[in-house]
């Protein structure tokens, strides 16, 4: 049977290098991946971490997400434009109090994270429309269900993806080609520790104190511990989509990160918004010493389980 041809989003490093090298790397050799990326010269660590599958497996090509002609032309040079899979992975984020940032800082978040998934969608839909088969997955976020403070912009893209696919989805069933928004927690990159450290050095004088204090000791040090206790690696999510894309019958949405299960689910709960809100603000300004409190009891109990599984594993029953 022919590979399955994969053309994934964003992989000059966390999320989408981490799952371009999994895939090319399957035992069983079921996908030709082509990673992409907008910049050819943040090509070295992908080319080193897919080691022998490059150029076999793997293929690393351009793909600017903005741009229309740079996404064509990609398509173009994949033999007979065929993409069983599309994973939308490419995404820019922006936090911190939104009088500090700028219309054109907004624009480029929405511009990668939900106008270069529907351009990604617009160039390949066509041609799994005509052979009925597909599988179209987005790399979203758990802050496309539920807000958080100080990430307003990188929220709001995350929702109009979501929306955007919900809309969507009853076309591409009835073409036989599947959807999924895969939806991840925190997950520890380089890319969000570099947001970080430059957030700690931002300039905040266009906003009022309360607002500076608030943004810099409640929400970079509360993020910081949710990071440290709740964070996923890129290859845990990588994992994730590996179990995603391999199912017969893929579900729409799947949330890679247990723990924020109940939280998503506050909003089902009272459809008035009124526990999930009530809950956090007390969480951030209230009850901050249980939050760090539950946030340490939570990383050691991740702790003690990721040591039985290596445990398990050496002995042969995984």
């Amino acid at each position: 049977m022919d590979p399955l041809i994969v053309l994934i989003t964003g992989c000059s490093s966390g999320i989408g290098l981490s799952l371009a090298v999994k895939l090319a790397n399957d035992e069983q050799k079921r996908f030709k991946v082509y990673a992409t990326m907008r910049n050819l010269t943040k090509k070295e660590a992908l080319e080193e971490a897919a080691g022998t599958t490059l150029n076999h497996t793997l293929e690393i090509k351009k793909l600017d997400v903005c741009c229309e002609r740079s996404i064509k032309e990609c398509v173009e040079s994949i033999p007979g434009r065929r993409v069983d899979i599309l994973i939308n992975n490419a995404g820019v984020g922006l936090i911190g109090p939104i009088e500090c940032q700028s219309l054109e800082e907004m624009q480029r978040v929405f511009d990668t994270n939900f106008f270069g998934v529907v351009r990604m969608i617009k160039e390949v839909l066509p041609d799994m429309k005509k052979r009925r088969s597909g599988h179209i997955v987005m790399i979203s976020s758990v802050m496309g269900l539920q807000g958080i403070m100080f990430n307003d912009i990188y929220a709001a893209s995350k929702f109009a993806v979501e929306g955007f696919c919900e809309s969507l989805l009853y076309q591409t069933m009835k073409f036989n080609i599947f959807l999924t928004l895969v939806e991840p927690g925190p997950v520890v990159t380089e890319f969000e520790m570099k947001t970080h450290e430059e957030a700690m050095r931002g300039d905040y004088s266009k906003t009022d104190r309360e607002t500076a204090d608030m943004f810099m000791n409640h929400y970079l040090k509360n993020t910081r511990a949710v990071f440290s206790s709740l964070g996923q690696t890129p290859e845990d999510v990588a994992e994730h989509v590996l179990h995603v894309i391999t199912k017969k019958k893929p579900q729409f949405r799947h949330q890679t990160n247990q723990v924020y299960t109940p939280v998503t689910a506050l909003k089902h709960a009272d459809p008035r918004g009124g526990l999930a809100n009530d809950l956090f603000y007390k969480l951030v300004f209230q009850h901050a010493s249980l939050m760090h409190a539950s946030l340490h009891a939570i990383k050691l109990i991740r702790w003690k389980a990721h040591k039985v599984q290596q445990g398990a594993r050496m002995l042969g029953l995984l």
